[in-house]
């Protein structure tokens, strides 16, 4: 069966996309085979190197729980800060007025090109020469300032492009019915981009969750990644400690990805309806006027 956008397959092509799937197959069995075999000969497998996760809290209580913790707390600070201030900065340049689209784009671009790694080093030092910060929390604080800074610069330009990307007639109508600039832009422009922006955004959001671990990196942080490293120096389970570290941050971000889904979903759906509820005579009326007929009776 053909569409607009796809022919369907002849025989020729049907049976070049079962061998291609075949050879695919294959050499990913291959591929997960060898993986299995190195692992086992070097003695990566054995049951003792994995027992700390399955049996027992030891290791989940003192390092892997503090660790997640610490990396969703530093994670949602920096969304929390970052979402609304990307925001302000991406409306900000969209501003009619000099002195407020000068400043913005100049801020914008200005944490847009420093990697956060060096934002987070620069607080770390800041934090340290300028306020009273104890030692222990300036990691965290340094961190959550080095995301928000880079994020809602990066989440400025999200909202910039959605916000351009709509139809420049749904602004001109909006002007053309008495709407001054703001009630433009909140009651207009931005109901109508939030979807749009959505993937984007939560593309940075997940961003967010995995550069916590920079922290860890260079801050001494206790992140999820920098409790894994104890933990090896623990248990001397390389893989495994990283193993599960990378389960749980596929798992969070993830939920994180269905959660903006489902929004996202329930957005729409939303939108293609007005919500306006019509009795039978109603509807029967508004059809007989959409399609023009009942004419010789008018």
């Amino acid at each position: 069966m053909s569409s607009l956008l796809y022919d369907a397959q002849g025989p020729r092509a049907k049976r070049r996309n079962v061998l291609f799937t075949a050879v695919f197959v294959v050499a990913l069995a291959a591929v997960v085979w060898w993986v299995y075999t190195s692992l086992d000969d070097k003695g990566q497998l054995e049951w003792n190197l994995w027992k700390p996760f399955f049996t027992g809290t030891e290791a989940w209580s003192t390092y892997i729980w503090p660790g997640l913790e610490n990396t969703l707390k530093a994670a949602a600070l920096a969304m929390v800060i970052a979402l609304p201030l990307g925001a302000v900065l991406g409306i900000a340049r969209l501003s009619d007025h000099r002195w407020i689209r000068v400043p913005a784009s100049v801020v914008v671009e200005f944490f847009r090109a420093i990697p956060v790694l060096v934002l987070m080093i620069f607080g770390v030092a800041l934090y340290a020469k300028y306020t009273n910060i104890s030692s222990d929390d300036r990691p965290l604080y340094a961190v959550v300032t080095g995301l928000v800074l880079y994020n809602a610069a990066v989440l400025a330009e999200i909202v910039r492009a959605g916000i351009l990307a709509l139809p420049k007639g749904q602004s001109e109508a909006a002007v053309a019915i008495g709407l001054r600039k703001n009630q433009v832009m909140r009651l207009i422009l931005l109901p109508q981009s939030v979807t749009a922006m959505l993937p984007a955004i939560v593309s940075q959001l997940v961003v967010i969750v995995k550069d916590t671990a920079l922290g860890g990196a260079v801050l001494t942080f206790p992140e999820l990644l920098s409790s894994a490293n104890t933990m090896i120096g623990y248990y001397g389970n390389t893989i495994a400690s990283f193993t599960v570290v990378a389960v749980i941050f596929i798992a969070v971000n993830f939920s994180l990805t269905s959660f903006a889904s489902w929004l996202e979903g329930r957005l729409r759906r939303g939108k293609k309806s007005t919500g306006a509820v019509l009795a039978p005579d109603d509807a029967a009326v508004a059809g007989t006027f959409g399609t023009g007929a009942g004419g010789a009776n008018a």
